[in-house]
């Protein structure tokens, strides 16, 4: 039996949950108007024509007629509802086992996991989930634009600016300049920390700054903001906009990184998406920070929420330089496992709106396979970010039911076997918790918190439990001397 095969009997150990009314994902929606925001204008009209006609090119050359349906999320009633009793939920509870490599051979060793293993589990994802990331990349120039000094909750901080100019010779028609701030404390003796959130420059904002009230949010939190949270701890912050990198729709791939590599032509069935995109955008502020005396880059950390979460857990995977990783609510396409009938399916990310974060060939899992056939799963991507720790975060499932925090939980939970065989420590439970209750001694970690779709209440929890790595006791230090 697969030391993976304990997952089998999760569908049915835990009562169902209430109904979260999150957004449905059609197939070929035309764009809604926004609560307030009037009718789509002829731009988004023409933005979602053109992602219509790149996803159909892309069935054309997959020789796909036809994809199911996503899950509809907001009418239960509907033929298509999404699933939110655990009964239901586990279809597929055997899950591939990411300590048996391709040919049937066990890992035995820490050297097998590194030599042989990673690299197939890596190949997979490359090939058939996210995409690949092109062997040759444009060169990145950062420009600091402006230096400002600025007050962050009483804490006097040095805020930077900043562009990265991508080196776009080789095709000029396509142009891309990363936007980035980076805020470290004015006093500090020496380099910080920094956790780096892939978000919305400008503002000191909790996370979607700029963005204004969002109908149908959880409330604003009153207490100190995530910077300011940080700034307590004597570490810094930084916010890269990932739509700078590559814009967030199918007509936008021949536009961003991936339109400049690919000189604006349409992508093959195994090139990068989006969420791919964003995280080589993320490691490219990282090599910026490499080059700032402020920033201690060895212990950088990525952040993101929703979306911008599934990128973060992907950076974290390819970037072995991110210290740690706060995965906030990243869903399907993320930490959620694949093969879970809960939310938001793998028939949703395959959708108009949601396909582009995605390599092509994802879309076949959506049509003419099923999830089962999936050569891989989330665990196995929390498995690519060992020995470094990880945080896996989600709300409630009145409010945040769409990512499936209990799929997220069982990756975090099937990437233990990795993260003890490079000697690290897991999770310590494959029951899933009762909500607000962390799951945080090991180096892989777990918290469902009582608020929606949202990072904030789970930022204090992050926060000490990055401190376990960033600031290390005495008898830590004493610890790692003796080993």
């Amino acid at each position: 039996m697969s030391r993976l095969r304990f997952l089998a009997g999760f569908a049915l150990a835990a009562a169902p949950f209430a109904i979260a009314q999150a957004p449905p994902t059609p197939a070929a929606p035309a764009p809604a108007a926004a609560p307030g925001r009037g009718a789509p204008t002829p731009a988004m009209l023409a933005q979602q024509a053109a992602s219509l006609a790149d996803r159909q090119k892309m069935l054309d050359l997959l020789g796909i007629k036809e994809l199911r349906t996503g899950a509809n999320g907001s009418n239960p009633d509907a033929p298509n509802a999404a699933n939110y009793d655990e009964s239901k939920a586990n279809p597929y509870p055997k899950l591939p086992d990411p300590l048996v490599m391709n040919d049937g051979k066990p890992v035995k060793s820490a050297k097998d996991w590194t030599n042989k293993r990673r690299p197939e589990i890596v190949e997979l994802f490359d090939r058939e989930i996210y995409g690949r990331m092109p062997k040759n990349t444009p060169k990145v120039t950062w420009e600091v634009t402006k230096t400002e000094d600025e007050v962050n909750g009483g804490v006097a901080v040095v805020t930077k600016t900043l562009v990265g100019h991508v080196d776009n010779s080789g095709y000029p028609d396509v142009k891309v300049e990363i936007a980035l701030t980076l805020s470290t404390p004015k006093d500090a003796k020496g380099p910080v920390p920094v956790m780096l959130e892939l978000g919305f420059v400008g503002g000191f904002g909790r996370g979607l700054a700029g963005r204004g009230p969002i109908p149908g949010a959880p409330p604003a939190p009153t207490g100190p903001t995530w910077q300011q949270q940080l700034l307590a701890k004597g570490w810094g912050y930084a916010v890269i906009s990932p739509t700078s990198v590559q814009p967030d729709n199918g007509a936008g791939l021949t536009q961003g990184i991936i339109g400049l590599v690919n000189k604006g032509k349409s992508r093959k069935a195994d090139d990068w998406g989006a969420l791919r995109a964003w995280g080589w955008g993320a490691s490219r502020a990282l090599d910026y920070f490499e080059t700032d005396k402020a920033v201690d880059a060895k212990k950088v950390g990525i952040e993101g929420h929703s979306r911008y979460g599934k990128a973060t857990a992907v950076a974290m995977a390819d970037d072995s330089r991110f210290a740690i990783a706060f995965v906030s609510s990243s869903g399907e396409g993320g930490l959620k496992l694949h093969r879970r009938n809960w939310g938001e399916l793998v028939e949703n990310v395959a959708a108009t709106n949601e396909y582009h974060w995605m390599a092509g060939n994802f879309l076949k899992y959506a049509g003419p396979k099923h999830w089962d056939d999936l050569p891989v799963d989330s665990h196995e991507l929390v498995a690519l970010c060992a020995p470094r720790p990880v945080f896996i975060s989600a709300g409630a499932t009145k409010g945040d039911g769409w990512v499936d925090a209990k799929g997220s939980f069982l990756a975090g939970a099937g990437a233990g076997p990795v993260y003890k065989l490079l000697g690290k420590k897991d999770m310590g439970t494959t029951e899933f918790p009762v909500i607000e209750t962390g799951l945080m001694a090991g180096d892989v970690s777990f918290r469902q918190h009582t608020a929606g779709h949202t990072p904030g209440p789970n930022w204090p929890v992050f926060i000490e439990f990055a401190s376990r790595y960033f600031e290390p006791t005495p008898a830590t230090n004493k610890e790692a001397k003796k080993k």
